[in-house]
């Protein structure tokens, strides 16, 4: 005789952002039948799920790997879901044009001291000022001259020299120089108290909402045009096509070998005060 399974609500917490948004159209939007799970979403800026997954609030929750690091002891890494950017990242834009070597000289406007964009260019140079600004708002803090430079990781990445502002590093393309692979901005984790069976059965609703956006793309893009922000279609399909992609579906070795990679460095530096601990749900 089978035993039924109690209903569970989990909450899945992620950004207000278009990719986050089309990665989970089949869930958000009830395409899916998830039997006698049911799911609830919570969206906020990922500063705020840094600090609230401090705090184990939701079961589940993106979080900048930079964050993981302080909170492997509550959440798993999920095995998909991650925004990861092969030879491209967040990218460090000024008013005026600047070298990358000119960084010790200026006051950089960063989306947060926990994001793995913050880490990468502290890993790039420590030397250097900044001052935390929303993210939504870091390129008009260096319109202003409020500070000299600014470090994009949303759709700021795709239009900054439409404006007139110049590139002075793409923190994901000196990564992949530097070690062949990819730079991981960030994942989705899930609290490690929901045990293994509950553990399972979500990692795999939440790849299969993955799989339906990707199989019904114009469905799931116009969606997410509510979470765009202004953008126009064509460019928020490639503001999405950039963070969600394969390595979305499925790490692989080497995207798993990315994030070891950049948290065990960030460690070295003694940027991460403690040895890293990278663990996957399986």
């Amino acid at each position: 005789m089978s035993t039924l399974i109690e209903t569970r609500t989990i909450t899945v917490a992620h950004s207000p952002d278009s990719d986050d948004a089309f990665m989970f159209y089949g869930l958000a939007t009830n395409k899916l039948d998830t039997g006698n799970l049911s799911f609830t979403h919570v969206l906020k800026d990922i500063q705020t799920l840094n600090e609230e997954a401090f705090k184990g609030t939701y079961d589940v929750t993106a979080v900048s790997f930079h964050a993981y690091a302080y909170i492997s002891d509550k959440y798993l890494l999920l095995p998909h879901g991650a925004s990861i950017g092969d030879n491209y990242g967040p990218i460090l834009i000024s008013r005026a044009p600047a070298a990358a070597s000119d960084l010790s000289k200026l006051k950089v406007a960063v989306p947060g001291t926990l994001t793995s964009a913050f880490l990468a260019l502290r890993i790039f140079n420590s030397d250097f000022e900044y001052e935390v600004v929303p993210f939504d708002k870091i390129i008009a803090a260096v319109q202003s001259g409020q500070c000299d430079a600014g470090l994009l990781i949303h759709e700021g990445q795709l239009f900054y020299e439409s404006i007139g502002l110049h590139k002075i590093l793409d923190l994901g393309e000196w990564w992949h120089e530097r070690t062949g692979l990819p730079l991981p901005m960030g994942g989705n984790v899930i609290r490690r108290e929901l045990g293994p069976e509950i553990i399972g059965q979500v990692s795999y609703w939440l790849r299969e909402s993955i799989r339906y956006s990707l199989a019904n793309r114009e469905d799931a893009l116009a969606y997410a045009m509510q979470f765009a922000r202004d953008m126009d279609v064509a460019l928020a399909d490639r503001f999405v096509a950039m963070w969600v992609n394969d390595l979305t579906l499925e790490y692989t070795d080497r995207g798993r070998e990315a994030v070891r990679r950049l948290l065990t460095e960030g460690f070295e530096l003694g940027i991460i005060p403690h040895p890293p601990s990278v663990e996957f749900a399986s």
